[in-house]
């Protein structure tokens, strides 16, 4: 047995969260068992098990009888250093036959969806054979049944939350929106009328910022479920990172695949969102489609479609749910990355005269929504309570005492490099490039670096002078801020100035 064990040593490379090891070219071990790159490889120590893809190195950066581990393969496995560990050959994944049915356009029943994700959970799974069902299932399509085998898969796989109430609400937007950062918002108009909103959120996935990317610079949003409990006990919200309560688990492994892939499809979408739904105790639901044609959703048709399904799937697992479709012709607010929209949020709570009037009216009408569902006024009268809430200072009040309770309050950092762009000629603002913009704001940095993004200066229907600033760059280093202008310089129309908006 002595001959397959190897001492573990923390190589401190970060592969993504998914597991590697990485050992010697001339491995006694690799010889032994026949391993070579890209195999599938178990390990066992003293203190755990865990399956990881071998990279196989030469130049000495793992020496012979040493195994080097990547940070998300050391955690999984709990080593310690100096350990040792018996390494062998990744037993055989059943599930695999029903995810390569997928790829040829097979139906999934519920006991091959369950099987494939439970394996996922177990870390079974390689990325790739993750990227693989996640293009199948773009690519073919999902049908409702399927849908529903995954929501209730994914919740089963992971932790779930019980409250001792009746209703609790949640509030989620589809994405494909820059800017769009309601959340925060409609959490502290909610709460602070005593409706419990337990809001788990992801990190962006093809966007510049996801709404736990913006509230990590405002409060710790990496708490775990006792925090989280601890939190909505107290002060009846809470706005966390998802993926640190394990709550529907195999959705954080697909989200990590989507955001490489920059794919996002329909059947997945309605699947990530109510099963995290459901394993956070929710039990109403309100959902934000923006539409637009650089939208997620491009037209109305496409978001009568998502709807439907939505409140298909929501019909079989017991959830009741509202979908609002809303304008998603151009980014809403002026921030764009965690930083620039945290203090977009703080203005519109705050009352200041310089909050995005349109943020505001958006937060104001979805928080309207969350409570009118979870029957604390009558039909119609939600956004006028939501608005009260707003206006008196409630809801800021409640937002500082929330991030209070997740760990303290802070304030939002500030980028050290900036970089205007100039209106080429004078005119109306005709289109926004949502997506192009979106791209502009992720290749300044953002949402790894949390003050880099972009603050727009103009709104579609401005007009423009030659020479006025359109929006302004933003990025933590000279070498992303170039990076970025670099891309703007093959992309003049992303903010289109034209001579009206209907081209009369």
């Amino acid at each position: 047995m002595s001959e397959h064990r190897l001492r573990l040593v923390r190589l401190g490379i970060d592969t993504h969260e998914e597991s590697v090891v990485f050992m010697p070219a001339d491995c006694h071990v690799c010889r032994s068992e026949g391993f070579s790159a890209q195999s599938r490889v178990h390990i066992e120590s003293d203190g755990g098990s865990t399956i990881a893809t071998l990279n196989v190195v030469r130049g000495g950066l793992v020496k012979t009888g040493e195994a080097g581990l990547s940070e998300s393969a050391w955690k999984r496995l709990g080593a310690l250093p100096g350990q040792t560990a018996r390494f062998s050959h990744a037993p055989a994944v059943e599930s695999l036959g029903a995810m390569r049915s997928k790829v040829y356009g097979h139906t999934l029943d519920p006991t091959e969806i369950a099987a494939i994700l439970a394996d996922m959970a177990a870390g079974r799974y390689s990325d790739v054979e993750i990227a693989a069902l996640l293009t199948a299932c773009t690519s073919a399509g999902l049908t409702l049944d399927e849908v529903v085998g995954f929501t209730r898969g994914m919740v089963d796989v992971g932790e779930q939350l019980h409250w001792k109430r009746d209703v609790v609400v949640d509030k989620h937007c589809v994405g494909g929106l820059p800017g769009n950062r309601t959340t925060p918002i409609v959490v502290a108009i909610v709460a602070a009328l005593g409706i419990w909103i337990p809001k788990t959120s992801s990190r962006a996935i093809t966007s510049p910022a996801g709404t736990a990317d913006t509230m990590e610079t405002l409060a710790p949003v990496d708490l775990d479920l006792p925090a989280m409990k601890r939190v909505v006990e107290k002060e009846a919200g809470c706005l966390i990172w998802g993926g640190a309560v394990q709550l529907s688990p195999v959705d954080d492994l697909f989200i990590r695949v989507e955001r490489s892939l920059d794919i996002d499809s329909e059947g997945q979408l309605v699947a990530s969102v109510l099963s995290k739904k459901v394993a956070a105790g929710s039990t109403h639901v309100v959902i934000d489609v923006p539409v637009g044609p650089t939208a997620k959703v491009r037209d109305r048709r496409s978001a009568d479609a998502l709807t439907h399904l939505f409140e298909c799937v929501a019909r079989e697992i017991g959830i009741q749910l509202r979908t609002v479709v809303t304008d998603g012709t151009q980014p809403v607010g002026r921030g764009i990355g965690p930083a620039l929209e945290a203090r977009d949020v703080l203005a519109v709570l705050q009352c200041t005269a310089e909050a995005p009037a349109d943020l505001r009216a958006r937060a104001v009408l979805l928080a309207g929504d969350v409570i009118e569902i979870a029957k604390c006024c009558a039909t119609g009268s939600g956004a006028k309570l939501a608005m009260e809430v707003l206006d008196d200072g409630r809801a800021w009040s409640k937002l500082q005492a929330i991030c209070e309770a997740q760990g303290g309050m802070r304030e939002p950092p500030v980028s050290t490099h900036r970089w205007e762009s100039l209106a080429s000629a004078a005119g109306p603002i005709a289109s926004i490039d949502n997506r192009r913009l979106a791209r502009v704001a992720k290749l300044a940095g953002a949402p790894a670096s949390k003050a880099a993004g972009i603050a727009l200066r103009v709104r579609v229907g401005d007009s423009v002078e030659a020479g006025q600033p359109l929006f302004e760059l933003h990025a933590e280093t000279a070498g992303e801020l170039e990076y970025a202008q670099n891309y703007l310089q093959t992309q003049p129309d992303i903010l289109r100035v034209g001579r009206s908006l209907d081209g009369e």
